[in-house]
């Protein structure tokens, strides 16, 4: 061996100290769909609008993996954490059984887009050698660093299956997609759906926009006030589901400089002010709904903006489907179905690893058995035996 194919493994705490170009190279590859949230632009506009910090519980420690001459060959996104808010895969029981143990939990590792319960590739590679060092470099810092756990969150099933060799746990989680079915308008996907269901959101729809302008904004068409009011319904939003908002008003400008094109808002107005407002963000496969708010109470105005204008826009733009966030059973009688995610989980306690595995085993098949039986109350018509 000459040197040429040494391997490399460093610590970056801030995104900034990594080249945009390079960044972009290993998350948006050519020959894979564009996924906006592993982007150099997004990931950046976190850490430089402080909303991932040290401060917020959030530090940088991303693993890039280089060549001996210095080019970027891998990167892991990595995050240092002493919480366990902004994850969206629960673990809040496994800290307080370490704790009752006498243990600590935090700080952890996490593998994760902050903030984005979106599925995707969290280990930015196509070399499985690469990929084995950068999880195992994981593993590494958490020893050194005394994290008790390394966690890969919102990961593919086949990553969780290479990661398994090296003690990592999969655990599965679902959400609720909706699948293009090469519908050409959304009449079509409607002809899909029961009477009585095609019925139902004819007139939530018709209820939703009595009275309404609903317009939908990209790019350009985006306008700081528009920004404006959509940040003081996130506000709102997140004020009631999380008690504090993740997210602050100088990410979603940085946003709307560098993703433009990227984003998509739906505005719905009342005598010409504003109501209410969603954001997706547009990728190579998906439309990603991602958040909504209201200052007026319309009924069925939040299935209209975040769920079936989005509909819209994914048959418009003949993208595969749409993901419409975590959680949410309301979303199966809108023709979202269940779909699983995954997760891959290494912890450095036996004794608690070992729980985990055990609950596990159980947890598993019960939520697939969950997803078989919502499976079975989608709208869709029942095919004939």
């Amino acid at each position: 061996m000459d040197g040429s194919d040494a391997l490399t493994i460093d610590v970056t705490g801030d995104l900034a100290n990594i080249d945009r170009g390079a960044w972009d190279a290993l998350a948006n590859p050519p020959d894979a769909p564009y996924d906006p949230f592993l982007s150099w632009d997004f990931l950046q506009a976190l850490e430089e609008s402080g909303c991932v910090s040290a401060a917020a519980g959030w530090q940088p420690a991303h693993l890039i993996a280089r060549d001996a001459s210095g080019a970027l060959l891998g990167a892991m996104l990595l995050y240092a954490k002493d919480h366990s808010y902004g994850e969206y895969v629960f673990d809040h029981a496994w800290a307080d059984a370490l704790h009752r143990a006498g243990g600590r939990y935090y700080p952890k590792l996490q593998c994760a887009v902050p903030f984005t319960p979106v599925p995707g590739r969290r280990i930015l590679t196509g070399e499985p050698h690469v990929e084995a060092a950068l999880a195992q470099a994981a593993i590494g810092l958490a020893h050194r660093a005394g994290a008790s756990s390394v966690h890969a969150t919102f990961a593919s099933a086949d990553l969780c299956d290479r990661l398994a060799p090296l003690g990592f746990l999969t655990r599965a989680g679902i959400q609720y997609h909706w699948f293009n079915r090469g519908y050409a308008c959304f009449e079509d996907f409607l002809g899909d759906l029961s009477s009585q269901k095609r019925k139902a959101i004819r007139r939530e729809r018709a209820r939703a926009a009595e009275g309404l302008t609903i317009k939908r904004l990209r790019g350009a068409d985006i306008k700081t006030s528009d920004w404006d009011f959509f940040f003081r319904c996130y506000l709102d939003t997140g004020s009631r589901k999380w008690g504090q908002p993740y997210l602050n008003r100088a990410f979603f400008a940085l946003l709307g400089e560098r993703m433009a094109e990227c984003c998509v808002l739906f505005v719905a107005e009342a005598d010409g002010r504003p109501v209410a407002s969603a954001l997706n963000l547009i990728g190579g496969e998906a439309l990603y709904g991602r958040y909504w708010g209201r200052v007026a109470d319309v009924p069925f105005l939040h299935f209209e903006l975040c769920y079936y204008r989005a509909i819209d826009l994914a048959i418009e733009l003949g993208l595969p489907r749409v993901e419409a966030g975590a959680q949410g059973e309301h979303k199966l009688a809108r023709g979202y179905v269940p779909a699983p995610t995954y997760s891959a989980h290494w912890i450095a306690h036996p004794g608690l690893h070992d729980a985990v595995a055990r609950y596990l085993e159980s947890e598993t098949p019960a939520l697939m058995q969950e997803a078989e039986t919502l499976a079975e109350h989608t709208p869709f018509k029942k095919l004939e035996c």
